[in-house]
């Protein structure tokens, strides 16, 4: 395997066909964006997944919309090459076409998978390098085939600190798709619908409050706000129209097709391009099983919230992130404006100052907006079907040339094109002198070809992001646990979802009396008619947490229940379990029977005790636990979870690499500047020794021949014949002399060069091989002071049996 083809921040793409060098991008010009185009059969999907190869070996993660199914071949790789790796994706029909068995076609594409990849300097090395270099998750909203991805249950409030058209923009995509989505084909301005639902989705986001659809379908019939404009809603949008709309919505809730479209984990875009231990995703959201409606929903959310995420990041001039769409005819249409058309413009216009790169690929160039295409800075161009096809890519090409200040030969690149044969592509890379015309090169992957459901299935069995979503998945109520818990009880427990340790032991007859309580001591009731009830004790401690390094300031309210029985006050705690919110009544239900209650238990004194030991458990048993990133003066927040706090800490370590990147590079722009000036001066003396060399030899001639004349002719004495001589041997040696000054400085010159592009490669790649802070992950408990725990509520809580 050449080294080379390797090096940090370049993409080994194929070979030159003029030279047969191997071609290698500048992964940095993605962030001007490319777009792939060429028909069926010309290499484009190979071209794209050996492209997001080389960016998962370069460490750059990638989300990719995958609307035919081919992308999930990137999950298909055999560092071994042996055919019982291939055999379960030979396609039966494909092998028996060929007269053969399944075992002896995955044979067969071993052997030429092996052969392939040694043609291209590959090795099943390289193949193992991909596959440890990133992890390959295909999600399939609204199906449980792939991984499932949470999308219908809420949409999420803009972070903190966003500009309003930024929100705007985000509030135009989110309801354009949902009204897509129940078949309102609604314009942004004209639509009443749009109108109507922007300004409830504005009202909630705008207080920060993630806004479920639920309460949508409620927020609809009843406004959260009284007037529009200046109309009020009603006149504006009445309540027949509203209820139409809330009806379309809630169908649209209660289909249980849409189930799958409120399971998985939520749809953040952080937790796609990283795992929790900072390892690089190529996340593929499979959308082929989607309608066009529900495609368009799908997409424009993904699309709204990379807008979104990528507006809280730092600049960069490094890649950073891709977002690949495998095939964008239908959502940057030339005329129409689609809900999807908004954010993906926007993406191309600034994801450039963020490290975002977009790579578009189409089979149809007529179908999408060549001006929008215009913004990309690189195109590979396959074999194209029409002759309209290439007339539409000429007219982008110009525009990508004419932004980057460049002159297209556009009729040496039709005659190009006209020519071009199965993987074969001509790039355009403004970043370059000029187009050039390459093989691509062979996959890592397996390209088996489109993964159906029940293959997608298989590949995401065992998958970690299904593991983890299991272990992240909310629950149904408010949390009750300190953030970072991990051993506490779940969040919607009740006062009688546990039963103590002690239960087991006091069952006994109980009388129906209600024993007599004491002045001091509040008692609740769970509703429980006819009911066994038992003493319990239900204490509410609030908790105040503070750490300065961390900037942290967090309140937590802890609620434990404890069976009454003669234990110690501490170890009365000890046995406890954590419960949520429970309905209680002041009141005894009718016809309760209550089990006995011991008066030496809740005397005044011992119930100071069970206080002061109760908020000695809560201490001890309720930390909040903080992730702290040493390398970084990173805290985790309160309510962060460790795998969002994780990908918080990957895009910080990125940001902190490339500022140290771009302190690098000025430097060393600095050091090539002073090695430029240095050619400047060998190429203006180089220039000097040649001129003078030149009229040496022209004065040399002229005396040579002079004195040559003088001797034929005997023009003058012997003597003036003689000083001629003299004169003309002279300047025949200083004219020598000038010669090799000028191979000396020509020399001077050829050194120099060749020392500053090797200085060039070399500071390059001293740059390229800056690290990324180290990501490392301690969990700090901080636990509050006695001082900050105050018991909010201590009583005696009856709970059925």
């Amino acid at each position: 395997m050449n080294s080379n083809l390797d090096a940090r921040g370049t993409f080994y793409l194929g070979r030159r066909e003029a030279d047969q060098e191997p071609l290698l991008y500048d992964s940095r010009d993605l962030t001007t964006h490319a777009v792939c185009v060429g028909m069926t059969g010309s290499g484009k999907t190979g071209l794209c997944l050996s492209l997001l190869e080389e960016a998962a070996l370069d460490g750059v993660p990638a989300i990719c919309i995958d609307p035919k199914g081919d992308l999930g071949n990137l999950a298909l790789t055999f560092p071994q090459l042996r055919p019982e790796d291939f055999v379960p994706w030979i396609d039966p029909a494909d092998a028996a076409r060929r007269g053969v068995s399944v075992e002896e076609r995955a044979a067969g594409v071993a052997e030429t998978w092996r052969e392939g990849l040694a043609a291209w300097g590959q090795s099943g090395e390289r193949v193992a390098r991909f596959r440890d270099a990133a992890e390959v998750a295909i999600y399939t909203p609204g199906s449980s085939a792939g991984l499932p991805l949470s999308v219908l249950e809420r949409l999420s409030a803009p972070p903190p600190g966003q500009d309003a058209e930024a929100v705007r923009e985000r509030v135009q995509g989110a309801v354009s798709g949902l009204l897509a989505l129940v078949g309102v084909a609604a314009d942004p301005v004209q639509s009443r619908e749009h109108v109507f639902l922007s300004n409830v989705v504005q009202h909630f986001w705008s207080a920060g409050t993630d806004l479920e659809l639920g309460a949508l379908v409620h927020a609809i019939l009843e406004p959260p706000m009284a007037t529009i404009g200046v109309l009020d809603v009603d006149a504006f949008f009445g309540k027949k129209e509203r209820q139409a709309l809330a009806m379309k919505l809630n169908a649209l809730l209660a289909s249980p097709s849409f189930a799958g479209w409120m399971q998985g984990e939520p749809l953040d875009i952080a937790r796609l391009l990283w795992t929790p231990e900072g390892r690089p995703r190529i996340s593929i959201l499979s959308i082929a099983h989607l309608s066009d409606a529900e495609r368009m929903f799908f997409v424009t959310l993904v699309l709204g919230e990379l807008v979104a995420w990528m507006r809280s990041q730092a600049g960069t001039s490094d890649l950073r992130a891709l977002l690949y769409m495998d095939e964008v005819v239908g959502f940057l249409p030339p005329v129409a404006k689609p809900p999807s058309k908004a954010p993906l413009m926007t993406l191309l216009k600034q994801a450039r100052a963020f490290g975002v790169g977009c790579v578009l690929a189409t089979q149809n160039p007529v179908d999408v907006d060549y001006k929008a295409l215009s913004n990309c800075g690189t195109w590979f161009l396959g074999r194209l079907q029409t002759e309209r096809d290439v007339d539409r890519v000429i007219d982008g090409l110009e525009g990508a040339s004419q932004l980057a200040g460049q002159r297209l030969e556009s009729a040496e690149v039709r005659r190009t094109l006209a020519g071009l044969s199965s993987r074969v592509f001509l790039m355009n890379d403004v970043h370059r002198e000029g187009p050039e015309l390459f093989h691509s090169r062979w996959a890592l992957s397996y390209l088996r070809g489109p993964l159906t459901r029940s293959q997608i299935a298989t590949l995401m069995a065992d998958h970690p992001a299904r593991e983890r979503a299991a272990a992240t998945a909310p629950t149904a109520t408010a949390p009750t646990t300190a953030p970072g818990t991990a051993d506490a009880a779940p969040a919607d427990a009740t006062l009688r979802d546990a039963e103590s340790p002690m239960d087991a032991e006091i069952r006994r007859e109980a009388p129906l009396g209600r024993p007599p309580l004491p002045d001091h001591l509040e008692e609740i009731f769970v509703a429980g008619e006819g009911a066994l009830l038992r003493p319990h004790l239900l204490g509410v401690v609030e908790l105040a947490y503070s750490h300065a390094r961390a900037g942290v300031s967090h309140e937590f309210r802890a609620s434990l229940v404890a069976r009454v029985d003669d234990s110690e006050p501490p170890a009365l705690w000890k046995d406890a379990w954590q419960v949520g919110s429970t309905p209680t009544v002041p009141i005894a239900p009718p016809n309760a029977r209550f089990a006995p209650l011991p008066a030496a238990c809740v005397s005044r004194s011992r119930m100071r005790s069970i206080e002061a030991a109760l908020k000695s458990e809560c201490i001890a048993r309720f930390p909040l636990v903080l992730g702290q990133c040493r390398a970084l003066k990173l805290w985790s927040r309160p309510e962060e979870t460790r795998e969002a706090f994780a990908a918080r800490v990957e895009v910080a370590a990125l940001a902190a690499r490339d500022r140290e990147r771009s302190k690098a590079r000025e430097k060393n722009d600095r050091t090539l500047a002073k090695a430029e000036a240095r050619i400047d001066k060998l190429r203006a003396r180089l220039e000097r020794e040649t001129e003078q060399a030149d009229s040496a030899e022209l004065d040399t001639g002229i005396s040579v021949g002079s004195a040559v004349l003088g001797a034929i002719f005997g023009n003058g004495t012997l003597a003036g014949n003689a000083r001629r001589a003299t004169r003309s041997a002279k300047k025949v040696r200083r004219a020598s002399a000038q010669k090799t000054d000028v191979r000396h400085a020509r020399a001077a010159l050829t050194d120099a060069e060749q020392e500053f592009e090797s200085l060039g490669a070399t500071l390059e790649a001293e740059v390229a091989a800056i690290p990324r802070p180290a990501t490392t992950i301690e969990e700090v408990a901080v636990r509050p002071k006695r001082a900050d725990a105050r018991v909010e509520r201590l009583v005696l809580a009856w709970v059925p049996e």
